[in-house]
């Protein structure tokens, strides 16, 4: 008796109180759960997480295209509606419907309401073309490498274009910060969490950043990790710190990891603004850091020049000793006639 009078004020309480993430439609607003039986609270209670998916689906099955009125009737505002039915509209094939009804499904049972589907959508044009099948597989992953409820949609809301990289891709670089960077599974899943954007890059450039930090900076994983190394580009990296390095302010440290100076953080030199660094970090005048950055851009314009014309000078030796090869092949199989004969 004990256990149905509790779960009766819980799902009253979640009836009269559901979080602003939720789609609720009017009728239930205004609903009296007080005198209402367990069986009937539980009805309404399905209805209420139910309603739009099922509004969903049933579009799914009767119509080959969006309405208007049809995301109207999911809870988005006239605006946002003419806005996504002009999106879908813009969709080639036969099943782009089907496809944008699937996301919008999904999302809706992620947690997220009308207005935070539109920003996602709007953000990420691509989710319209995702099948609902890879959408689901892709939020399970995510799910295996430590996104809880909260965390996951966080992620999303910030970097919707995460739900469009295949798991294999995914899984590729997950492999890469373990194994090649030495990273733990907590921290690539920290990784992944504040810096998703990190799926999409090169793996090669990965590999350079991290290397740069670890050996060039002296910098550990975790350190890397709590400054979030991975939102920022590698010449942003290499320009601050070698504006530092240059002024006498860090120094790379020795083998046994010493160093002769006090080197600044590395959350400080990368989670500032511009004016803070200069003036604060390297301090230094704004004209100085415009004119270094100048200089720094001609170097690395330079280096790649002079990168490039050694491996086209490494290509030309490799096409000579290839056709050596080749002459003296022929050399061979012609005096190999010849003897027959």
């Amino acid at each position: 008796m004990g256990t149905r009078v509790v779960m009766l004020q819980v799902l009253r309480q979640k009836l009269n109180y559901v979080p602003s993430y939720t789609s609720i439609p009017v009728q239930f607003k205004t609903l009296k759960t007080s005198n209402l039986p367990l069986s009937l609270s539980c009805r309404l209670l399905c209805s209420v997480s139910d309603q739009t998916s099922s509004l969903l689906q049933r579009n799914k099955r009767n119509s080959p295209e969006l309405s208007l009125r049809s995301f109207l009737d999911m809870g988005f505002t006239e605006y946002q509606a003419e806005q996504l039915h002009d999106s879908v509209s813009r969709l080639k094939g036969g099943n782009a419907a089907k496809h944008v009804l699937s996301t919008l499904s999904v999302l809706f049972v992620l947690g997220f309401n009308p207005t935070t589907v539109h920003k996602l959508l709007d953000k990420c044009p691509e989710l319209y073309k995702v099948k609902e099948m890879q959408l689901q597989q892709r939020i399970s992953h995510l799910r295996q490498l430590g996104f809880v409820e909260g965390s996951l949609q966080r992620t999303v809301s910030y970097y919707p274009k995460i739900l469009t990289v295949p798991v294999k891709s995914v899984k590729s670089v997950v492999q890469f910060l373990r194994e090649k960077c030495l990273f733990t599974t907590q921290q690539v899943a920290e990784i992944l969490r504040d810096s998703p954007a990190v799926v999409l890059q090169d793996l090669d450039q990965l590999e350079y950043k991290f290397q740069y930090v670890y050996f060039r900076m002296g910098v550990k994983q975790a350190e890397m990790v709590k400054c979030r190394l991975f939102r920022f580009s590698l010449d942003d990296v290499r320009c601050r710190h070698t504006f530092l390095e240059r002024r006498g302010l860090y120094q790379t440290p020795d083998k046994k990891g010493q160093t002769t100076l006090i080197n600044p953080k590395l959350d400080r030199i990368l989670n500032v603004d511009e004016g803070t660094f200069i003036a604060d970090v390297a301090q230094a005048s704004p004209e100085e850091y415009d004119v270094f950055q100048k200089l720094l851009a001609r170097e690395w314009k330079e280096e790649d020049f002079e990168y490039g014309s050694i491996e086209s000078y490494s290509d030309d030796e490799e096409e000579e000793e290839d056709d050596e090869e080749e002459e003296e092949s022929r050399g061979k199989s012609g005096y190999n006639k010849k003897t027959k004969k």
